[in-house]
């Protein structure tokens, strides 16, 4: 069996989920996809990135 080729990565991405959309939440993803030309999963991490984030500050803020 031959290695894996590719470039090596610190942060690999070898998980998968599947998720179900609706019509207007697919519109809105290709909208995304067509402006930024980024992919479909660069955009979810993205969104699950601001979602964290925001999270994360508002819990330092309750702290306070």
């Amino acid at each position: 069996m031959s290695p894996r080729t590719g470039r090596p990565t610190d942060d690999p991405k070898d998980l998968s989920v599947r998720i179900r959309l609706s019509q207007t939440d697919q519109s809105k993803l290709s909208f995304c996809k067509e402006r930024t030309g980024k992919t479909k999963a660069e955009i979810i991490r993205i969104g699950i990135d601001k979602v964290y984030n925001e999270l994360i500050s508002n819990t330092e803020h309750e702290k306070e």
